[in-house]
């Protein structure tokens, strides 16, 4: 119990983090209904040119904004590949998901992983978020405002206000007309092409800027880091719908309850592991079936809960 607690703030804060890119997967999977795995690559190519750029000097300012765009480039190749060659949305994804593995090898020097170093005090405090901030403020070394789950946690509120505000917009309203309903959007005049590739590139933006949030937080980024991070972006979809669908009704509280799934996620992997005592090498199917447990919570919500609620209905009536 003593090592779960211990481990808990890691926990929120790379819950934290991930949750960021889960709600770039819930712009492709629950507003354009496309299933997307770009993000698999999109997610280390935020990383590796995050970390190649601050390696290089680049202040944090200019490698995150860079890390940024390079996500939504890669979300733009897999929209043109579905858009204008016809592909079908999860091949396309698929497609740019296999071709960035090499992209992301050649932005790190065809090197498997690159470090921050962090050993560099005056390295270290350019950093946003870092996994020694946990350590150090557990200490009192560093200030509580340096810790992530602060850090991520005002960054994701600033990431969601943003989204609030851009779907309120002509752009965003016609975007998620295209995917509630594309033949009435294109009845409308609304260009669905142009807001897939949108959708897109929005969702792998904030892949790639969680993946440079993340590559600061363990002071590396690996060319192997996305893999499974549309499994985890899933989870947290699903996770929070299951758990706050019948209270966050506003959109801005729908990206919350994402954010807080990625966070629940997390925090439910750590306990499996800290408290069952189990190998690490076992965190992948467990990962997958703690997402397969809340995807079928719905069916089993409905199948059963739902079906002894009518019983007693039809007995009361």
């Amino acid at each position: 119990m003593a090592g779960f607690i211990s481990a808990l703030p890691g926990a929120v804060s790379q819950g934290l983090i991930w949750g960021i890119m889960a709600i770039g997967v819930y712009i492709t999977y629950k507003i354009l209904d496309i299933a997307d795995l770009t993000v698999d690559g999109s997610f280390c190519t935020g990383g590796a040119v995050f970390v190649v750029l601050f390696g290089a000097g680049a202040s944090l300012w200019l490698a995150m904004p860079a890390a940024l765009l390079a996500g939504m480039l890669a979300g733009l190749v897999t929209g043109l590949l579905h858009t204008a060659c016809g592909i079908p949305a999860i091949l396309a994804g698929i497609l740019t998901q296999l071709g960035l593995w090499s992209v992301n090898l050649a932005i790190m020097g065809m090197k498997a992983n690159v470090a921050i170093n962090v050993i560099d005090p005056a390295s270290l405090d350019r950093l946003l978020v870092s996994l020694r901030f946990v350590q150090g403020a557990a200490r009192g070394d560093e200030p509580l405002w340096r810790h992530p789950i602060v850090t991520v946690g005002l960054f994701s509120a600033a990431i969601i206000a943003v989204l609030y505000w851009f779907f309120g917009t002509e752009l965003g309203a016609s975007l998620r007309a295209t995917g509630a309903n594309p033949d009435m959007a294109r009845a409308q005049g609304i260009n669905t092409g142009r807001g897939k590739v949108l959708g897109l590139m929005l969702s792998n933006g904030l892949a790639a800027l969680s993946g440079a949030l993340l590559s600061q937080y363990q002071a590396f980024a690996d060319a192997s880091m996305g893999r499974g991070a549309i499994v985890v972006g899933l989870a947290a979809v699903i996770i929070g719908r299951v758990l706050f669908s019948s209270v966050f009704r506003n959109f801005a509280l729908k990206l919350l309850g994402v954010s807080a799934g990625a966070v629940i996620y997390h925090v439910v992997i750590q306990a499996v592991v800290s408290l069952g005592g189990i190998d690490t090498n076992y965190l992948k199917l467990i990962s997958a079936a703690t997402v397969a447990v809340f995807l079928a919570a719905p069916f089993w919500r409905e199948r059963f809960f739902a079906r002894g609620a009518g019983k007693g209905g039809r007995a009361h009536a």
